[in-house]
């Protein structure tokens, strides 16, 4: 492989998706995850849907222009996998504790800007990492012994799947091609994926900055893995519009594939060029042993 088979794009992904689309760019599948409305903030430009802290409606307002670039850039027939976590609410912030549904908001919003919803996965947590790593009083021992009322489960990620209508030109074979068994197939067909390691992921610290307000959570690179197994052929091309440090580049070069990202944070955008230029050495080892019958690990 060489630096062709990807292209990291520093630049707001609506205006490059416009861009991309009068050029008369396509993309296989799309997966990726959006800024969760405030609850991490990448940085203070206005472009950054994270910085969206008025009301929840100033959060769907930016995404719906977001929703009507991406459409224009994928395929017909072909897949959008978007990760999203449902957002908290506090009693400092919002006046009441609980849980905002941005999940069912975006697939009526993907919805009504052309895509058909195909599906979802429910991606397993671990509810005693999560109170560590967020500190959540609905997770910790002390409310759950003190008033069990103030508990609740951890909350889940959800992968949404979307399909640009029309037909889909070119078949994608997983099985036959093959990168995994119908035994895998049963794994991950279930509506809940387990076994997702919450800590396989790029290192993001050498890409942060003091002005950061809140910490970047990059996608675990076993999720991506899945995705792009199911739903593209090698060769293809996995566009990522919220490219971070490239991890979801990251796994589709080493699986073969081709890979465009926007990033509107310029040290974000230059880590993820270095990550892209190490899973393109890492492809290229002779070590590399990228289809068999169990998936890849991507250790970092």
């Amino acid at each position: 492989m060489t630096e062709k088979q990807w292209n990291i794009i520093n630049g707001d992904c609506v205006t490059e998706m416009h861009a991309m689309a009068d050029r008369g760019d396509l993309f296989d599948l799309a997966v990726f995850s959006p800024p969760f409305a405030s609850l991490f903030t990448y940085s203070n430009l206005d472009q950054d849907m994270g910085n969206s802290r008025d009301s929840d409606d100033e959060f769907l307002m930016h995404h719906r222009f977001f929703v009507d670039a991406l459409i224009r850039v994928v395929r017909p027939g072909r897949n959008v996998c978007v990760h999203v976590q449902n957002p908290t609410r506090t009693k400092a912030t919002h006046g009441h504790m609980g849980i905002w549904d941005m999940r069912g908001d975006m697939i009526r919003q993907y919805q009504q800007g052309g895509f058909v919803f195909y599906g979802d996965i429910t991606v397993d947590k671990c509810p005693q990492a999560q109170a560590i790593r967020t500190k959540a009083h609905a997770l910790m021992f002390v409310n759950l012994e003190k008033d069990s009322m103030i508990s609740r489960p951890a909350l889940a990620d959800y992968v949404l799947i979307f399909k640009r209508p029309g037909v889909n030109a070119t078949p994608v074979h997983p099985v036959q091609n093959g990168e995994m068994t119908r035994e895998t197939w049963i794994e991950w067909a279930r509506p809940i994926w387990r076994g997702i390691n919450e800590t396989n992921t790029l290192n993001v610290r050498l890409a942060r900055e003091e002005e950061d307000e809140r910490h970047l959570c990059p996608l675990q690179l076993d999720l991506i893995e899945r995705c792009v197994r199911l739903w593209s052929n090698r060769g293809e091309t996995v566009f990522s519009p919220f490219a971070g440090v490239g991890s979801e580049g990251y796994v589709a070069v080493q699986l073969g594939r081709r890979f465009v990202g926007t990033e509107l944070k310029p040290a974000y955008a230059s880590r993820a060029q270095f990550n892209m230029a190490e899973a393109v050495r890492i492809a290229q080892s002779p070590q590399a042993d990228m289809f068999g019958e169990r998936p890849v690990s991507f250790h970092v």
